[in-house]
């Protein structure tokens, strides 16, 4: 199915997905369009936040003129569309048309609580530099980095609690609170 097709299916899931209850996440992974539902406690948007208000007060020194945000990303050669929980993306790129943030202008991304279902390669394969896994079901921060061929070449590993390296910016990670069955 052609990447133009794909885009009118996300259009028309979107727009289903807006009439039921619950957040819905939208997006085309290998496998083309999905619809997934987003079940998530309180602490996963209190490590979103504590994520973003992190990065954005670093951007200015490293990239002035990007912002944190919560756009889809997509690479429409590969046919993919991506919805992270924040991206660093250049500011103007919200203005333009479309649904989507071009991955080429994105440097980094960055999850909370996602399965390993192929992501990291996902994001690499797009061509963003950097992108941070946080699982406050283990209290586990994963960095990967040095996209090759469709992977990261580096993935470094983290806990909560430590001052973690994520592209040019530092993650103070002791404000993190677990959650799930080990971390209720």
């Amino acid at each position: 199915m052609d990447y133009v097709r794909m885009r009118a299916l996300v259009e028309e899931l979107d727009a289903f997905a807006s009439g039921l209850e619950g957040a819905w996440r939208v997006e085309i992974g290998s496998a083309g369009p999905s619809l997934a539902l987003r079940r998530r406690p309180k602490r996963h948007a209190g490590i979103v936040r504590r994520l973003r208000e992190q990065v954005d007060r670093q951007l200015h020194a490293t990239h002035p003129d990007h912002i944190c945000a919560s756009p889809h990303i997509e690479h429409s050669t590969l046919g993919r569309m991506l919805h992270p929980d924040l991206a660093v993306v250049p500011e103007t790129a919200l203005d333009e048309d479309g649904p989507a943030v071009d991955a080429s202008q994105v440097p980094a991304s960055a999850e909370v609580a996602v399965a390993a279902d192929g992501r990291p390669a996902a994001f690499a394969a797009m061509g963003i530099a950097h992108y941070l896994i946080v699982d406050p079901r283990t209290g586990t921060i994963e960095v990967h980095s040095d996209p090759c061929k469709g992977r990261y070449a580096r993935k470094d590993a983290y806990i909560f609690g430590d001052t973690v390296p994520f592209g040019s910016w530092l993650i103070d990670t002791a404000d993190f609170r677990r959650y799930g069955k080990a971390g209720s």
